[in-house]
Formats: C-alpha cells, sequence, structure tokens
C-alpha cells in the first residue's frame, strides 16, 4: 500500500478534498493512506511559532526551518521515504509522466510552503523532486499537493473502477489529447452526436478517434506555443 505525508502550515485545506470522491475510496479500500501532518505540531516555543522575518530584509513572512526538520526527521525515523518533494512555482512542471513514476512509489512526503517562502535549508536537505504545477504563484503550496495526489492515486491499480479508465487518458501515451466523449441523449438542443459513434462499427469509430485526437493534439500544442 502506499502512503502519502502531506506537511502543512493550514491542513485544513486539505482534509475535505482528500476525504471526498475517489481519493475517499481509494483510502477505504486500503490502496493508499494519506496523513496530513499540521506544522504548528512541530513548534518549540508555546505560541506555535511556525513563521518569521526574512534575514536581509524583504516582504512577507518565512516558515522556519526547525518544525520542517523536527516533522520530517521523526517521519524518517519511521519508514524509508523514496520521494520527498517541495512543491515550489519554481520546480520541474509537473505532468503525466512524473505522475506514472510517483504511482510506482511507496512512501512520499509533500512539503506545502506557505505564505512568502520556507526557510531554503529544508529545501536543500530533504527535497529529493522539486515540483511546479505551472508558471503562476499561489498562496501556498496545499492547492499544488492536492493536485499532485490526486494525479497519482487515480493511476494506482484498483483505484479505478474501469481498470483501462487511466491508461486512455490524455498524455499517457505521451504530448497525446485523447478524443471528444459523448453519452445520451444522442441529440440535444439541436446538438447531435456524431453518427459514427452510434453505428457500432468499431473499426470506424476506432479511425474516427483517432482522427480527432490528432485535431485536438494540433490544438492544445497551439495553445501552449
Amino acid at each position: 500500500m502506499m502512503r502519502i505525508d502531506i506537511i502543512s502550515a493550514v491542513p485544513e485545506l486539505l482534509s475535505s478534498p482528500l476525504n471526498s470522491s475517489i481519493l475517499k475510496r481509494a483510502q477505504n479500500k486500503k490502496k493508499i493512506e494519506i496523513y496530513i501532518h499540521n506544522l504548528r505540531d512541530y513548534a518549540f516555543n508555546k505560541h506555535k511559532q511556525i513563521d518569521d522575518k526574512p534575514f536581509g530584509g524583504g516582504p512577507g513572512m518565512i516558515l522556519k526551518p526547525e518544525p520542517f526538520f523536527e516533522c520530517i526527521e521523526k517521519l524518517q525515523s519511521e519508514r524509508k521515504y523514496d520521494h520527498i518533494i517541495f512543491t515550489t512555482p519554481k520546480g520541474k512542471i509537473f505532468d503525466q509522466k512524473y505522475a506514472n513514476k510517483l504511482s510506482l512509489a511507496k512512501n512520499i512526503i509533500i512539503i506545502a510552503g506557505h505564505y512568502k517562502e520556507i526557510d531554503d535549508r529544508v529545501r536543500q536537505h530533504f527535497a529529493t523532486d522539486e515540483i511546479s504545477i505551472g508558471k503562476f504563484v499561489l498562496t501556498g503550496g496545499e492547492l499544488p499537493a492536492l493536485i499532485i495526489v490526486d494525479a497519482v492515486v487515480r493511476l494506482i491499480p484498483g483505484v479505478l473502477n474501469d481498470s483501462e479508465a487511466a491508461l486512455d487518458d490524455s498524455f499517457q501515451d505521451g504530448e497525446i489529447v485523447e478524443a471528444p466523449y459523448y453519452t445520451r441523449p444522442a441529440e440535444y438542443r439541436g446538438m447531435k452526436v456524431p453518427e459514427v459513434l452510434l453505428s457500432g462499427n468499431e473499426k470506424e469509430i476506432k479511425k474516427w478517434k483517432e482522427e480527432q485526437s490528432k485535431i485536438l493534439t494540433e490544438k492544445w500544442k497551439n495553445y501552449n506555443n
């Protein structure tokens, strides 16, 4: 069973999404264990302070190193971790290939930064992977952590009801976008489902899907050039 530990200064941002839908089902089916660690539980002083002003000046507050070291070293004393991921806009852009790689891991820690930044000694000492979800900045690393967890968990065998559902996803075969999908009714507000999908001709349906996939892949590439 895979285990994911997420370290956060604002764990309440994580609780609801991690206990809903497919992620909840995966945990109920004993396919994964997900633990949220409140950074304040590892703070030293009575005020549970986890942030301070940056050396050298500048705006914002920086998350202190001590709580991270205490939490991560405690976890490492209990088990070996394959990946310790730091979510940061400065990292490698997360993609399906990387999600596939993570889905093979046994134990993962995700460090979710918050406020202006975290003390860089945490990154230097622990991070094996630095991951970004795009070229933009968020108020914290909790949303990227959730995205990583969701993308990885659905790839674990037995999590999705249809064993092939994840294998057909866009980008599972490189930079290829899958064809569009339709369901009942066959006509809605004058908009009709392509006739070929109603024909029952598997050869023609496969050909149509491949053609549509090529069209949408080119469209996606144009969006991202």
